[in-house]
């Protein structure tokens, strides 16, 4: 399973209920929940970004789409059967979906193609106008073939498309998904961090239908041949005029052409060297070199042989990017280009074929973010190292100064800066979870606020561009486990009362266990029964480093 720290590197052509300006009847959502997407963007992990973006969505929904939710990978590590349709397709449904995204566990592997499979014979795809959109951070991991059930399913199939949004995959990643969707005549959308998900989301479903692309310009027709080959169509491409043609990683799209010239129904999409047959008919043809592309109108006619060439108008664009002055490249750097025309996002060591121009460069580590310009002519290959600037650090939570390690994933960990605004608040910077959470962060003065259920502990550091710092928050603070056979609920009160007699309560649990990571000091346990005259206190004290455990009867 792919990282989403790669371009959330991360896990799907995807979210359209009205996919795309055009109402679907009939929908289920796909969504990964394998262990991969317990990876973090930008300090948040990869399965709450989903649940949230997923939630804003089906906001606006239309209220008669016929909407179902599935999963894989939610119930079991290191099963390829662990799929589930979990809501129906039904009216009203998105409530029910956001609950089910929301309590859902994050653990095994990506059986992706035998999900979209199920989810399409659940909405009788044979009898039905069917969508499936798949939201996904990895790849296929328990050996389906995503391409070949793309041409299946839309072969017999009544009106059945795939969207498939993939979430944190890289370019070459997504090319190997993007079948999928393209054999079914779907989409196919690369999200990269929060916003990027929740736009593609957004725009699927509120965007009105699409205006018809403007007609390409005409290209100077090719020069039939007499056939004397196997094959009729032999494209070439280059990034300028008079370079050498690009055999690797390219990739071309085949359209029969509309009426109007535009682009119509699609008839094949190719990668690298292309040599093919195609009927006598009008077509339009797109070259694609990652992120630039040339268009042209083809008329094939019969006996002939065509040669035509695509020139892109690009160059290469390779950025190195560096934490600090003379550190290795980073592979947790998120790398922007802003292109004329467009903007794509890459991880680590990028690489990037885009249109010739202006190229504005944009590298984030963790908190800390660099920007350049650089003028990129067609044919060029450019190299430049960025340099961001920040220090890296390290943090860990101890239940007393020199204790135990509190070896917690509940454990969560907010950057703040240590000035404080005008009206006291601080700027947040980063969160993360669990032990040896890690953090890039521009110089400056900061406090790590750590939070362990009931605990919380505030410490102020520094960094400095380069620094490697393993910083230990001490929590002052001990374990409670509590025991209350057929209590309703157990609360935590602090021992003192204030000047009305009230005692402030720190937390309440509805059962009848409880454990507790809470501040050293005096408490009062309450043991909270159904019937009325039932309730029952202990006071107990905490102390920092130890545990203690009691039980109310």
């Amino acid at each position: 399973m792919a990282g989403l720290a790669r371009s959330v590197a991360a896990a799907i052509l995807l979210l359209s209920m009205t996919t795309f300006g055009f109402a679907a009847n009939k929908v289920i959502i796909i969504l990964d929940a394998s262990g991969s997407m317990w990876a973090q963007i930008d300090g948040k992990p990869k399965l709450e970004i989903a649940r949230e973006s997923l939630r804003t969505v089906l906001q606006s929904v239309p209220a008669d789409d016929e909407i179902g939710f599935m999963a894989y990978g939610h119930r079991q590590k290191g099963s390829c059967q662990d799929i589930e349709l979990i809501v129906p397709p039904q009216a009203g449904s998105a409530s029910a979906i956001s609950a089910a995204a929301d309590s859902m566990k994050f653990l095994g592997k990506t059986p992706l193609t035998a999900a979209v499979k199920q989810a399409a014979e659940a909405l009788k795809y044979t009898e039905d106008k069917a969508t499936v959109v798949l939201i996904t951070d990895g790849l296929e991991t328990c050996g389906g073939d995503p391409c070949a059930l793309g041409k299946e399913l839309k072969q017999t199939g009544v009106d059945f498309r795939a969207d498939v949004v993939g979430f944190g995959l890289t370019a070459d990643e997504g090319r190997q998904i993007a079948c999928l969707a393209e054999n079914t005549g779907g989409k196919y959308i690369q999200a990269s961090d929060e916003k990027a998900l929740q736009q593609a989301l957004v725009e699927t479903v509120a965007a009105p239908a699409p205006a018809p692309e403007p007609a390409p310009a005409p290209a100077p027709a090719p020069a039939p041949e007499p056939a004397k080959s196997e094959f009729n169509f032999m494209p070439d491409v280059v990034l300028a005029e008079g370079g050498s043609p690009i055999t690797d990683g390219n990739a071309w799209e085949i359209y029969k052409a509309a009426a109007d010239g535009t682009r119509g129904d699609q008839v094949a999409t190719e990668y690298g060297e292309l040599k093919t047959n195609l009927e006598p008919g009008d077509y339009v043809v797109v070259a694609r070199e990652d992120e630039a592309k040339s268009e042209q109108k083809i008329k094939v006619e019969a006996g002939q042989v065509y040669k035509p060439l695509f020139t892109l108008n690009a160059g290469t664009l390779v950025v190195h990017p560096h934490a600090s002055q003379g550190s290795e490249i980073s592979s947790e750097a998120r790398v922007d280009f802003a292109y004329p025309g467009g903007s794509t996002t890459h991880y680590g060591d990028a690489k990037a074929t885009v249109p010739a121009g202006e190229q504005k460069v944009t590298v984030q580590i963790g908190a800390g973010t660099a920007t350049e310009t650089v003028q990129l002519a067609a044919g060029q290959t450019v190299e430049k190292d960025v340099v961001v600037g920040v220090g890296h650090a390290v943090l860990n939570a101890y239940y007393t100064a020199g204790g135990d390690k509190a070896d917690n994933s509940g454990i969560g960990f907010e950057i703040v800066k240590a000035k404080k605004k005008i009206d006291g608040s601080r700027e947040s910077l980063e969160h993360s979870y669990g032990p040896d959470s890690k953090f890039w962060l521009p110089p400056d003065d900061y406090v790590a606020i750590t939070t362990l259920d009931l605990a919380v502990s505030e410490q102020p550091f520094s960094i400095k561009a380069g620094d490697n710092q393993d910083i230990k928050v001490a929590l002052d603070a001990g374990v409670l486990a509590m025991s209350a056979p057929g209590a309703y609920s157990i609360e935590v009160l602090s021992s003192k009362k204030d000047i009305e007699g009230k005692r402030k309560s720190l937390g309440l649990n509805y059962g009848d266990s409880w454990q507790q990571t809470i501040p050293a000091g005096d408490y009062v346990v309450v043991r909270h029964m159904s019937a009325e005259g039932q309730e029952k206190e202990v006071p107990v004290t905490i102390k920092a480093g130890g545990r203690t455990e009691i039980t109310l009867q």
